[in-house]
């Protein structure tokens, strides 16, 4: 979301783990020493592993009360979302790029080469941002063919639009012209481009609309690289079934994608009005979307998930919709990106309350699927913390991993990360999940983004410095080790 410019050379040296990827750490390029990945935090993990996984090792990055010694008066704003992080293409150390959804705004971090925070600066304030600012993808030259360049989706309402930032650009954080008007306008999670070996020749972007009456949508250009002359389409079953809860876990649907009409000069009410013309599926809020790694074709499968929707009792499921969150798979047509097949790998409803609950970000890897939960739909009979689960693509197994650490016998930490006095179950949320480990050299090294919505001073208000944004929370970023790949 920030940066200074580099070169075409560069840009495409960069080692980058974004959401939709990673690459590979280069021969010149000296991995991290993991001695030095220690909490560089003031503030304590607001996370915890869960039992099996208590060899992980969990470091904080940096939270809003740290002072960077470069920039003394940024603020490491509430809720980081989408990211990413990458090798310094202008020097040495690392770089970190995170939405801050509240503030409708972008940071841009550095770090030394033991991953040590010592500047921070915001590329997009709210001004520029526009809309609330939720997950994003790092789209570069060597995963994708094209970049690089930050897609940050814009989720205020049906009129928000898809932002394309240069991330290494100057700050230029008040500027609106960066919209790519050729996606449409939805309440977008994200906007995800499929790796350059999926369907080569071709810039292929799956886009997620967190609405009630959700779209799975796809932008596929003929040209790589091009954002505005493409066609956009959205997901449908080819039995022109349209209802989400008419599927059902087990089941393996064959499915199209179905253009739009009009795309640049409709407004988002006129494109969900064709989304019930033309029978495309309505989900229950589709948020997050990711890719397998590993290459040889294998981002041909995306998982992505529906968060789920309730009525206002927080008890009562909505006709047609799922209620406490899915996990969809979708295997697209070797070659044809338009076809694939579509399944349910993980419903809420298997166990509600005690399963997924309301699941929000998604991280894949090569083998596993790791399903982040929202933390701020407070259903009745939710019974746990935000939790981040792994499942296991070959044995389709769901364990719990992390949960957040609320701590709450300790009253010396709720005065503090609790300030606002709200003591219910799941009050924070994740952000981004993101693979560093070939960025840093360092296997099994993932960035986890926390919203720890409780933890409230005055002093974080206005984070972005825009004068637009009244949100007090604290924000955090921490270091998982351990992961599995």
């Amino acid at each position: 979301m920030h940066f200074t410019k580099i070169t075409k050379a560069a840009a495409s040296a960069l080692i980058i783990s974004a959401i939709a990827g990673g690459c590979t750490l280069k021969d010149h390029q000296v991995p991290v020493d993991s001695s030095q990945l220690v909490d560089r935090s003031i503030n304590p993990s607001l996370l915890k592993s869960m039992p099996g996984f208590e060899d992980l090792k969990i470091t904080t990055l940096i939270s809003s009360d740290d002072v960077l010694p470069q920039s003394p008066g940024f603020i490491y704003g509430a809720q980081p979302d989408g990211g990413a992080f990458v090798r310094n293409p202008n020097g040495e150390g690392f770089v970190m790029i995170n939405n801050h959804e509240i503030h409708f705004s972008v940071s841009r971090v550095f770090l030394d080469k033991d991953l040590k925070p010592v500047k921070g600066e915001y590329i997009v304030d709210a001004e520029g941002g526009q809309w609330r600012l939720c997950s994003a993808t790092l789209a570069t030259k060597e995963e994708h063919g094209f970049g690089p360049v930050f897609l940050t989706a814009g989720e205020s309402n049906s009129e928000s639009m898809t932002h394309a930032i240069d991330p290494f650009g100057a700050a230029d954080k008040k500027n609106k012209t960066r919209t790519v008007a050729a996606f449409g306008k939805w309440n977008a999670e994200n906007a995800v481009p499929l790796p350059k070996d999926a369907f080569p020749g071709k810039t292929v972007i799956v886009i997620g609309e967190d609405d009630t009456n959700g779209q799975l949508v796809l932008y596929v250009s003929d040209v790589v690289g091009d954002l505005n002359n493409g066609k956009l389409y959205a997901l449908r079953r080819t039995n022109l079934e349209s209802v989400e809860t008419d599927m059902q876990k087990g089941q393996i649907h064959d499915v199209e994608f179905i253009p739009f009409d009009n795309v640049k000069t409709s407004t988002g009410t006129e494109l969900q009005a064709q989304t019930v013309d033309k029978k495309m599926i309505q989900f229950a809020r589709v948020e997050d979307i990711d890719y397998v790694k590993g290459g040889n074709g294998k981002g041909r499968e995306i998982y992505f998930t529906a968060t789920g929707v309730s009525q206002a009792d927080k008890v009562t499921p909505v006709a047609g919709k799922n209620m406490w969150g899915r996990v969809y798979h979708l295997t697209f047509d070797p070659s044809n990106p338009l076809k694939g097949k579509l399944e349910i790998i993980m419903d809420g409803e298997d166990n509600p309350g005690n399963f997924i609950v309301n699941p929000d970000n998604i991280c894949v890897t090569k083998n596993y699927v790791y399903v982040q939960e929202d933390g701020d739909s407070f259903y009745r009979d939710n019974a746990h913390d935000g939790t981040i689960w792994q499942y296991n693509i070959a044995t389709k197994e769901s364990k719990a991993m992390l949960q957040m650490n609320h701590r709450r016998d300790d009253a010396v930490f709720n005065a503090k990360y609790n300030s606002v006095g709200n003591n219910s179950l799941s009050t924070w949320e994740y952000g981004a999940m993101i693979d560093i480990s070939d960025v840093v050299g360092i296997p099994e090294t993932f960035m986890v983004n926390l919203h720890p919505h409780t933890w409230q001073d005055e002093k974080y208000k206005g984070a972005d410095g825009s004068g637009i944004s009244t949100n007090k929370e604290g924000g955090q970023t921490v270091i998982v080790r351990g992961i599995k790949q």
